[in-house]
């Protein structure tokens, strides 16, 4: 018995969709998901590998199928069938691209709104002014109304978020480190330390060249800028110990410039903010200098005695 080519196509094409969803689902490409952002972006990226798997599926299955069924036979020398234009096929592959390219176009750009993306300005408070690097440890004051802000903020669809007043974290990129400070407690780190289930909103600047604050596992990544401050607030759902990259190339011990990013239980955050509060208020040791500030004879203090320069010849440096 012979079954219709209409039946083979319709049984193919519902393997083809059950496949591409089964495997959109469970490809196991991205890290674990950490955040309440990571699965927005998540649903997006599973859905173009279930779009991306299909037309793989569909488009090696017809040049398999069409490389055995319209082979050249024994004996045959002849020329193949001259085909000319065919409209309506065109019409039809250039009209489906279009509109797969038009669905995740406006899919992605609502996930980049519900994530705050288009309110990157805390709308809880957009009155008081925001400090700035303009030079390396350098701060300047800027009213947020007045310049365009960048990053991904409160979302407005978010009433959770805004209710619950996020942790604010001051980030600052430089060669080659992550400096974390947390105003309400003054503590200075160079590891970022936070609760679960609640937002926290990053204050990212640079005081050198450009750097880019990249969390894989909440899938948000934000480019810290000389001279002006860029917002990421975000909500992270699971604990854990997670890498905090610098993902653009800032120089040449850029693949060193790494951090941790701490996801703990309130408890556990408060016990972290006790135990390091004291000390960075007893603590007024610099953590980080600019090289470029420092006199001859400062620079070379810390080496004084390593190189075997005494400290009146340190004192005779300008």
């Amino acid at each position: 018995m012979t079954i219709p080519s209409n039946i083979l196509t319709l049984l193919a094409g519902v393997a083809i969709t059950l496949v591409s969803l089964w495997y959109g689902q469970n490809h196991g490409l991205l890290p674990v998901a950490a955040s309440s952002e990571a699965t927005q972006v998540d649903n997006l990226f599973n859905l173009m590998m279930t779009i991306a798997t299909a037309l793989f599926l569909l488009i090696q299955g017809v040049l398999i199928f069409s490389a055995f069924k319209f082979r050249r036979q024994a004996g045959d020398l002849t020329d193949g069938p001259a085909f000319e234009d065919n409209i309506p096929l065109e019409i039809v592959w250039t009209a489906i691209p279009a509109v797969i390219v038009f669905i995740l176009a406006v899919y992605s750009f609502e996930i980049y709104n519900a994530m705050g993306g288009l309110d990157p300005v805390n709308s809880r408070d957009p009155g008081p002014t925001v400090t700035a690097i303009a030079e390396p440890n350098t701060l300047v004051a800027f009213n947020p109304d007045g310049e365009l802000a960048l990053g991904i903020g409160v979302s407005p669809e978010d009433p959770a978020q805004q209710a619950l007043a996020p942790l604010e974290v001051n980030v600052q990129g430089l060669q080659y480190a992550w400096i974390f400070t947390y105003p309400d407690t003054g503590i200075v780190t160079g590891d970022m330390h936070i609760p679960a289930n609640r937002p926290v909103e990053l204050n990212i600047s640079a005081a050198d060249v450009l750097h880019a604050f990249w969390l894989p596992e909440f899938r948000l990544k934000q480019d810290a800028i000389p001279g002006r401050v860029t917002k990421l607030v975000f909500t992270a759902t699971r604990l854990g110990e997670y890498p905090i990259v610098c993902a653009e190339l800032c120089g040449a011990y850029h693949g060193a410039m790494k951090s941790q990013l701490y996801v703990q239980t309130l408890e556990d955050y408060q016990q972290w903010q006790q135990e390091n509060s004291p000390e960075q208020a007893e603590n007024t040791e610099e953590i980080a200098l600019n090289p470029a500030e420092l006199s001859p004879g400062q620079f070379l203090a810390p080496y004084a005695a390593e190189a075997g320069i005494s400290a009146k010849t340190l004192e005779a440096i300008p």
